[in-house]
């Protein structure tokens, strides 16, 4: 789990690149599709509109060009004597009545041949009760209902107005209704205005809507709506006989303000709805478009989805590889480049992907260029400066031990112990040839042991045998090499810190290899310390205050820091005391054959 979110940290800049790349591709994309559906589909409401407008202007005109026709047959009834005769007489014999119902057939013929290029009824009532049909099948209303209706009434109560008006009949209760649209007008003498009759010209809905059934098609609706609001005539026949307010409404909004056309929400869908005012019918003819379905029929969603989604996934593919390819180079570069605090200042970089990320992997090539020469200046300096300050210090042999040392040697001459103090002499020779050369070489284990040697024989010489050393060196540990004065320092310091309240004691120098570590450990059984756990630059030995004079100035931090510096700080030195028990001082350093 924590891989993976590692993983994830160092991809953030792609994932993140990426994801605004698929929100904005995506985005764009919709954006798109959308403004060029809306405006296609404003382009087609506008361009429907002018077809469709001049569409309405020839239904309207087929409309009164059989307006024409009633007009023309509704004249001659008006005009002719026949027809007032047998609306007005009263019962004659059988054959003056057989003789006006003859005159009147005949005078029925002539008045509806002025609509014969309709499939039309006409029929004729009077004031006399008589009335007279040119098909008594066509519009099969009774006539004494028919006097009695409300499309006579309607027709009286506007003696001069030739009317249009909406009814249903049925013959057959098992049967839908038939619907009619009406033309009636009353029949009067134009000088007394005296009221004879009325005449009705009935036309069937399904005859009616052939003036415009060849313009109509799925989604694209004529309605004929009257002054009442109700649609007497559509080519949806579930619409016929309803009241349809709402759409009055639109069609006179239309009319009145003179709009090309009207986007409204009718029976639950949108449409664009287009009307002609036909003031000779007193009718609205409104054209109801469907516009989900229209825009479908010029817009294919579905392939528009598709080519979208092909277009999206093909732009993808292309940004996730170009994404890829340049943020890689850039998630390498910052990984490696990551890598400099764990102290790795060779971790260089191919230099590769766009020219920006090649010159960043250029760069930082050069500043690890210049990072490590600066750093092994830096440790050159380091190292000649401790080099330099141990050279000083080595010279600097302090003269009171050279002074006491000598003094000793003197006293044994005196007393005559001559041989004693030969050996105190080669010791004290030995020891300063090997202090005072070039502190640069190393010397093997073998030689270090010498002159630790020389040195604890000359203090038993001048302080007596208090306090032992005994040696455990491993035969092979004898010839790697390791700096002069490394183990010789903390033997000084056991000699004359560690027996400071105890009279005796023994130093235990150990030397071992292992798992290619070369390990020196100088023991005491002395006084010991409290809270001493190692040594470093925050933590060094402290040095108890003695008035003996030491050999040398070499400090314990100073042989730490020196092996670091050499070799590593993985090497150095590790110091542990217990109070009265005494302390143990562990010196760990590479195995190294070789004189460097």
């Amino acid at each position: 789990m924590k891989k993976s979110i590692d993983n994830f940290k160092q991809q953030g800049l792609f994932f993140k690149l990426f994801i605004v790349m698929v929100v904005s591709i995506i985005a764009v994309c919709l954006l798109t599709s959308l403004v060029t559906i809306r405006m296609s589909e404003r382009l087609f409401a506008e361009t429907f509109s002018i077809t469709n407008s001049k569409v309405l202007n020839q239904i309207k005109t087929s409309f009164e060009s059989f307006n024409d026709s009633i007009v023309n047959a509704v004249s001659h009834a008006s005009q002719t004597a026949t027809v007032k005769s047998f609306l007005t007489s009263g019962e004659g014999d059988s054959v003056a009545t057989a003789s006006s119902y003859f005159s009147m057939g005949q005078q029925m013929k002539q008045i509806k041949s002025n609509v014969d290029a309709y499939e039309v009824g006409v029929t004729v009532t009077g004031v006399n009760g008589r009335g007279y049909s040119s098909d008594y099948g066509y519009w099969p209303i009774p006539m004494s209902e028919l006097t009695k209706s409300p499309i006579t009434k309607n027709t009286i109560a506007e003696p001069k107005r030739l009317m249009y008006q909406y009814d249903e009949e049925s013959t057959d209760i098992n049967q839908p209704a038939e619907h009619y649209i009406i033309a009636s007008k009353a029949l009067m003498e134009r000088t007394s205005n005296f009221l004879y009759g009325t005449i009705y010209i009935a036309i069937q809905e399904r005859e009616f809507k052939r003036f415009y059934s060849n313009f109509t098609s799925t989604g694209n609706d004529v309605l004929i709506v009257n002054a009442s609001g109700r649609i007497v005539s559509s080519n949806r026949d579930d619409l016929i006989g309803t009241f349809a307010p709402e759409l009055l409404s639109y069609a006179t909004q239309i009319d009145k303000k003179h709009l090309d056309y009207m986007d409204a929400d009718v029976m639950g869908k949108d449409h664009i709805i287009l009307s002609n005012y036909v003031p000779e019918y007193d009718f609205y003819l409104v054209n109801l478009v469907d516009r989900e379905f229209a825009v479908g029929q010029i817009i294919n969603v579905r392939s528009v989805a598709l080519i979208c989604i092909a277009i999206v996934s093909g732009a993808l593919l292309i940004v996730f590889l170009i994404s890829r390819r340049l943020t890689q180079s850039l998630t390498r570069l910052v990984k490696q480049m990551s890598t400099i605090t764990e102290k790795n200042f060779d971790n260089y970089i191919q230099v590769s992907g766009s020219y920006e990320v090649q010159e960043l992997g250029r760069a930082y090539n050069y500043m690890l260029d210049e990072l490590n020469d600066y750093i092994e200046r830096l440790l050159q300096t380091q190292k000649d400066q401790r080099n330099a300050e141990l050279a000083a210090l080595q010279r600097q042999i302090n003269p009171h031990f050279l002074y006491n040392t000598l003094a000793s040697i003197k006293i044994l001459v005196q007393k005559g112990n001559k041989e004693t103090a030969a050996e105190t002499i080669n010791a004290l020779i030995s020891l300063l040839q090997n202090t005072i050369s070039n502190v640069s070489e190393t010397i093997t284990i073998e030689q270090e042991l010498g002159n630790m040697k020389n040195y604890v024989f000359i203090n038993h010489v001048r302080y007596g045998q208090r306090v032992q050393v005994n040696y455990f060196v491993s035969p092979d540990c004898l010839e790697y090499h390791v700096p002069k004065l490394i183990i010789q320092p903390f033997i000084e310091n056991a000699f004359f810190h560690a027996f400071n309240e105890k009279q005796n004691g023994i130093i235990y120098i150990m030397v071992s290899q292992s798992d290619g570590v070369l390990t020196c450990e100088v023991v005491d059984n002395g006084d010991g310390m409290d809270g001493l756990s190692e040594v470093g630059e925050h933590n060094p030995l402290p040095n108890p205050k003695s008035k003996r004079q030491l050999f040398t100035g070499i400090g314990i931090q100073n042989v730490h820091n020196r092996i670091t510096l050499l070799y590593g700080e993985q090497y150095g030195v590790t110091i542990s005391s217990t109070k009265g028990e005494g302390t143990k001082v562990k010196i760990t350093m590479p195995l190294i054959l070789e004189q460097q």
